[in-house]
């Protein structure tokens, strides 16, 4: 545990599950910070991924899961043809504007969590083979959500630290620090 997540107001069940959300999401921006678009962009071990990549894939899932708990289409349609464009910046993407992109998108699964009216109330998994045909509340997908994004941050612990030797500890350090300058 690189940071704590502190404990919510009792009975604000939404509001942990939003704050550990936000914690895993620290990890993976805290992997990419003071790095320019071609270092978070390279892929320093074995792997395909890079930092720039994860960033993307974990901003458009998370956009995509609200939008279907919303009934709505998602903002990135993705394929066989494109998937592997959600790892990756094209067309001139910017970390930068990924990383603001997925600022909107956290904003607006907050908004969305604290509305829902209850976090019983469901919504069917998509029509894929690999989901049964299931509906799922909102807790879950809170809780799908945290998985898939501490999942990355791991990852991006592992792609930092092969890139440059920084570890998750010194990141926080490093964000403080930022963050104490920039107050």
């Amino acid at each position: 545990m690189v940071t704590h997540v502190r404990a919510e107001a009792h009975g604000d069940e939404r509001g942990a599950l939003l704050a550990f959300l936000a914690e895993q999401r620290g990890g993976i921006r805290r992997a990419v910070l003071g790095l320019t678009d071609e270092q978070a962009s390279s892929h320093p071990s074995a792997s395909e991924l890079s930092l720039a990549g994860l960033v993307k894939h974990v901003a458009e899932v998370e956009q995509f899961w609200i939008a279907l708990a919303q009934g709505e289409p998602p903002a990135v349609q993705r394929d066989r043809s494109n998937w592997h464009e959600c790892f990756q910046l094209v067309d001139g993407e910017t970390l930068a504007g990924q990383l603001a992109y997925w600022e909107k998108v956290a904003a607006e699964t907050e908004a969305f969590i604290r509305a829902v009216p209850s976090l019983d109330d469901t919504f069917d998994l998509p029509d894929q083979p690999w989901f049964p045909k299931e509906a799922v509340s909102m807790r879950w997908l809170c809780l799908h959500l945290i998985r898939e994004t501490a999942r990355h941050a791991g990852h991006a612990d592992i792609i930092r630290e092969s890139l440059d030797g920084k570890t998750a500890f010194e990141l926080v350090a490093l964000a403080e620090q930022a963050d104490a300058a920039g107050s």
